[in-house]
């Protein structure tokens, strides 16, 4: 009788805790960056699957089989949008309709900027031609170097499907820590709504990744004083939210975005660009080839450097975004000031 109640007891045990674990929601998460401060909001409580792992880049990332089966079996999934992880679009649609998709880059309080175009940051091709960026325009509302007023993005959280349009808006926004705390925000709201049993865990953590936000960015500012005012050259113009933020110059980028890949033309355009503003840095990043980089620099007395905003070469987790932003501010230390 001892032995029954003793095996009773054990398979209630088993059972609660089987019941607890099938509780908790199963979010899925495209990219590092994002990923990051999704782990970060739900440590403790929920470990997130990734998409877009190891060095690939969410501008060529093609949906692995495994992959589209964790989206069948998502609560909630978040992305940053279609301007970024195109390869979603059609896998959310056919795969993700048990899920919360959660658009990132519509969250409130989110600053976004248009893509740049023209001179040293060649014409983006999007589907929107013609399409008249008036309303969709952003720029930061501080004292940054961007023209315009700041323009919170509207209302986000909204299900997959609805249909909206994001024009050309830059979906590099998690290179601004203000932007990653709005972020941070809205995937706290979304995993009280869907976990209201954890909902003291996901605020504590969202309390102290903010606070750490904060301090990064004081600790990014200081880093990068000394250089701030050194033009460089940039592999794929990713990094206007950094630059609008920290007051850094970017003075071009080879490419507007990988998907394309510049021809003779356009290299020889960059060359001239060195040229003019004498030595500089242009910096390649790692999930691409670094080729067209040294193209660029041969016979300038430009040096080349490395730069990773998409995290490609960190190891996923609640830490990697800090490690990400630091070792950008490091990079652009490094190069520019050994350019004198």
């Amino acid at each position: 009788m001892s032995r029954l109640t003793t095996a009773l007891f054990a398979s209630t045990i088993l059972l609660a805790a089987s019941a607890a674990a099938a509780a908790e929601p199963s979010v899925v998460v495209t990219i590092k960056p994002i990923h990051s401060l999704v782990s970060a909001i739900t440590e403790g409580v929920v470990t997130p699957t990734l998409i877009v792992d190891g060095a690939a880049s969410p501008h060529t990332y093609s949906l692995k089989p495994s992959q589209a089966a964790a989206l069948e079996q998502a609560n909630v999934i978040f992305w940053v949008g279609p301007n970024l992880e195109g390869f979603m679009e059609k896998p959310l649609e056919a795969l993700a309709s048990k899920a919360k998709v959660v658009e990132l880059q519509d969250a409130p309080a989110l600053i976004t900027l248009p893509f740049r175009e023209g001179g040293a940051f060649e014409a983006h091709d999007h589907d929107e031609e013609g399409h008249d960026h008036a309303e969709g325009e952003h720029a930061h509302a501080d004292e940054h170097a961007h023209e315009g007023e700041a323009k919170p993005a509207e209302e986000a959280g909204h299900e997959h499907g609805h249909e909206h349009e994001h024009g050309g808006i830059d979906a590099h926004l998690w290179l601004d820590p203000q932007n990653a705390a709005a972020i941070a925000d809205e995937i706290a709201k979304t995993m009280k709504a869907a976990d209201p049993d954890h909902a003291a865990a996901y605020d504590a953590n969202l309390a102290r990744l903010k606070t750490r936000l904060k301090d990064l960015e004081t600790e990014i500012a200081a880093t990068i004083a000394p250089v701030k005012d050194k033009p460089f050259i940039v592999f794929h113009d990713a990094y206007q939210y950094f630059e609008g933020r920290f007051g850094v110059k970017v003075a071009g980028s080879i490419t507007v975005s990988p998907e394309t890949m510049p021809g003779a033309a356009r290299l020889k355009e960059i060359q001239e660009k060195i040229g003019t503003l004498g030595a500089t840095c242009v910096f390649a990043e790692p999930q691409f080839e670094p080729k067209l980089v040294n193209t660029v620099i041969e016979g300038t007395k430009a040096k080349a450097g490395v730069l990773d905003p998409e995290a490609g070469s960190l190891t996923a987790g609640p830490d990697l975004y800090f490690q990400m932003m630091t070792g950008i501010a490091t990079s652009l230390k490094t190069c520019l000031s050994a350019q004198g």
